[in-house]
């Protein structure tokens, strides 16, 4: 980044700016339902996270993932600090993890991992990885909108999250006894538990259906899923099915009635309803207003 710049949308908050990351840090950051990673290129910053005081120097990428019980506190920089930092709202991140969780069994102790060990120094083949998503990023936020842009952004932070999954495999040293620790916790193993059937039963609305197939209450896991995430088990199953409407409505030309055919609501009318009770808008007014 040739010079010093903050860009944001409602999702997607960019800056290599110290004005900036106060604002972040203020504003977003230190909001618990954001992802941020921070590339420091020169200096060092001082930030109390997970109950400490953490050092972020030169080359050290700092991974904080939606951490309900963790907000970025005070912090110090070296007169020399110098950044790149992207922060992306924890509804495109979920929606990530979701997608890995299929392939990846231990990603949620990874997760707990990084919680406790948040930063990566790395190389200039990796710092050339990061460098490449923020430059698109940064030249998609400078453009004139299209009806395509949130959807090559969202394509863009999709693929920077992965990649940092991919520094995560790479650079994190778990060893079994300590992916042992992680994944005791059985209020984690039971969230993580519905997280996976949310995934691979993406049209089951009902509390009451996930909780009996786990054997649980529905009572007990909606505690659970409030207690780990900060949301409730009704507000996921609808954050993962307004998430999947947004994307048949934005992504296809499907009409409304094969859409609530498709996502097994009752009836197109129902669908509406649900739909506009989550959003503010009417599919049909959804639709239109993404796609201006």
């Amino acid at each position: 980044m040739p010079y010093y710049m903050t860009l944001f949308t409602d999702s997607i908050f960019l800056t290599n700016d110290t004005e900036g990351f106060r604002v972040c840090r203020e504003q977003r950051t230190s909001n618990t339902a954001t992802m941020s990673v921070i590339l420091c290129r020169a200096g060092y910053i001082d930030v109390y996270y997970h109950g400490r005081m953490i050092r972020i120097g030169k080359d050290d990428l700092f991974i904080r993932i939606p951490d309900f019980a963790h907000e970025l506190g005070p912090y110090q920089m070296s007169p020399d600090f110098e950044f790149s930092q992207v922060t992306i709202n924890a509804s495109i991140y979920e929606k990530i993890m979701f997608d890995h969780m299929r392939i990846e069994p231990n990603w949620y102790a990874k997760q707990e991992y990084l919680k406790e060990h948040p930063i990566f120094h790395i190389g200039p083949k990796s710092i050339e990885f990061v460098d490449t998503y923020l430059h698109l990023l940064q030249l998609q936020m400078e453009d004139k909108p299209t009806d395509y842009r949130h959807q090559i952004m969202m394509l863009i932070a999709h693929g920077a999250t992965m990649e940092i999954l991919n520094f995560i495999d790479k650079l994190a040293v778990i060893t079994p006894s300590e992916l042992d620790r992680l994944s005791v916790n059985q209020s984690d193993y039971t969230f993580h538990e519905f997280t996976r059937l949310l995934q691979q039963y993406p049209h089951e609305r009902e509390v009451q259906w996930y909780a009996k197939r786990m054997d649980i209450t529905p009572k007990y896991l909606s505690e659970i899923c409030k207690s780990v995430s900060g949301k409730s088990a009704s507000e996921w199953i609808a954050d993962v099915t307004v998430s999947e409407i947004k994307h048949m409505l934005c992504d296809t030309t499907l009409p409304i009635h094969e859409i609530a055919r498709q996502m097994e609501f009752p009836n197109a009318s129902f669908f509406c309803q649900y739909t506009k009770k989550h959003t503010g808008l009417t599919p049909n007014h959804f639709r239109k207003q993404k796609r201006n």
